[in-house]
């Protein structure tokens, strides 16, 4: 498994994870734990992916841009989730921001895949992925026992 597979890996439990919350029922003790599923998910993949395999790509003129914007949409989706975690899961509001963070979600997801990690592997060597799919690996498994610390 390389470093894409790997990211792509995740995407997958998080299109898979949204698709759950949408359809569990408001108010239900399962939709509350999917909740704390998917912001562990996300939060621990963002992190993660950005000390990983972001870093490798700003450290290359031609994987600034991107990358940049793809950190730019990271920090949205963490506002969300922030506001998100504090607000009633039974209420309106929490819906229509979900659904707004389900869309952001899987729009990021996509962009990746289909655009930025097809250039990434033209920027990056292998000893570079290789790299970047160990220390993904060892930050990822970090994140999630501080995002679970988090949410306890």
């Amino acid at each position: 498994m390389d470093i894409y597979e790997r990211l792509e890996k995740d995407h997958d439990k998080q299109r898979d994870l949204i698709e759950k919350l949408k359809s569990s029922k408001v108010g239900s003790d399962r939709r509350a734990t999917l909740w704390t599923d998917l912001k562990i998910e996300l939060e621990a993949h963002a992190s993660a992916e950005e000390q990983a395999f972001y870093s490798t790509l700003m450290a290359e003129p031609e994987g600034t841009d991107d990358t940049r914007h793809a950190i730019e949409e990271h920090q949205q989706m963490h506002e969300m989730i922030a506001k998100l975690d504090v607000m009633d899961q039974a209420s309106e509001e929490w819906d229509k921001l979900f659904e707004k963070l389900a869309h952001r979600v899987v729009h990021h997801v996509d962009e990746e895949e289909k655009e930025f990690f097809p250039e990434a592997k033209e920027t990056l060597s292998n000893a570079q992925e290789k790299e970047a799919l160990e220390a993904f690996k060892t930050r990822k498994a970090a994140e999630i026992e501080k995002q679970e610390e988090l949410a306890e």
